[in-house]
């Protein structure tokens, strides 16, 4: 599962994981992804969207249509 949510678009950061000696080496920053269906009642069915837990949180407030018709928006495919 690749890490990108597909309502706020977040992706893995990258930087340095910085030893007590200082010493660099890169690691990624990942988002929290989680797989979560949804029932969509206007098309009468399900969709599994994959979603940061920030988005799921969005999801909660503004309602599973709206956050769709943004996925859709977007470019996204629901």
């Amino acid at each position: 599962m690749s890490a990108h949510c597909q309502l706020t678009g977040s992706k893995p950061g990258f930087g340095n994981s910085i030893s007590h000696s200082h010493r660099r080496t890169s690691r990624r920053f990942d988002p929290n992804i989680q797989r979560k269906r949804y029932w969509l009642p206007g098309e009468g069915r399900h969709v599994r969207l994959t979603l940061s837990s920030r988005a799921i949180r969005t999801v909660d407030t503004i309602g599973i249509e709206a956050a769709v018709a943004r996925i859709r928006a977007r470019g996204g495919k629901v």
